[in-house]
């Protein structure tokens, strides 16, 4: 267990067992805080861009501690972190042992206690959750899951839900997003070239329309009518 200890010098090969001691430690450490303590973001994620910052942030500001060392180090947390995600996705109970199943912690309109203890979310937190999505009653909750990222996901009640146009049976255009022809007082010549548009079109309408010029233009969009829609510089 020499690597474990204070060393003048390491070999590459006890680099690679820190690193590895390290990496899993960590893993233990984030299962133990829970998934709400590490920002909502998926374990190995966490770990990973926790530690190869700090790894390499010390040989860069301490002349003392050698690059080799850190460069070692991060090479085997990738190794780890891409065989993370391989196993993740090829072996099922290894999935499960990383990313914790969904809980419930609203049914029905009634809160879950025991979910809320599992996934470690007091009532304050579902509260401040439910007013983030504009939900005054958990009664209209028909249904609501903690996901494995540290996030809820919420179903109201099919009578609590707003009227869309498939509701009434009507019928709607496509959906399709608006290009973006003009930001920050430049033409995007890019986009122009994809929509069969070219400079001379969009200034001509810019000065037809808005009676203006291409560098007061903030932002200026086009969808698929050709409706062009300008955002001046206030």
């Amino acid at each position: 267990m020499d690597f474990f200890q204070s060393q003048d010098t390491l070999t590459a090969f006890e680099w690679v067992l820190r690193a590895l001691v390290a990496f899993l430690f960590l893993i233990l450490v984030a299962k133990i805080l829970g998934q709400r303590a590490i920002s909502q973001l998926r374990l190995l994620d966490f770990v990973i861009a926790l530690v190869i910052g700090n790894i390499i942030a010390h040989p860069l500001s301490d002349q003392h501690i050698g690059l080799k060392g850190s460069v070692i180090s991060t090479i085997v947390l990738v190794v780890l972190y891409l065989g993370g995600t391989f196993m993740i996705l090829k072996w099922p109970w290894f999935r499960k042992l990383i990313n914790p199943a969904p809980i419930t912690i609203v049914k029905d309109g009634e809160i879950i206690y025991k979910g809320l203890k599992k996934a470690r979310i007091s009532i304050d937190v579902l509260l401040e959750e439910l007013r983030e999505e504009k939900v005054d009653d958990v009664k209209k909750v028909s249904l609501a899951i903690w996901e494995a990222d540290g996030k809820i996901s919420f179903f109201l009640n099919p009578k609590y839900q707003p009227l869309t146009p498939a509701s009434f049976n009507m019928e709607t255009e496509p959906f399709n997003l608006p290009c973006i022809v003009i930001k920050e007082g430049k033409i995007n010549s890019k986009e122009l070239k994809q929509i069969k548009k070219d400079e001379s079109w969009v200034i001509s309408r810019l000065e037809s329309l808005y009676h203006t010029e291409v560098k007061n233009v903030l932002l200026a969009t086009l969808d698929e009518k050709d409706n062009l829609k300008v955002f001046l510089y206030n």
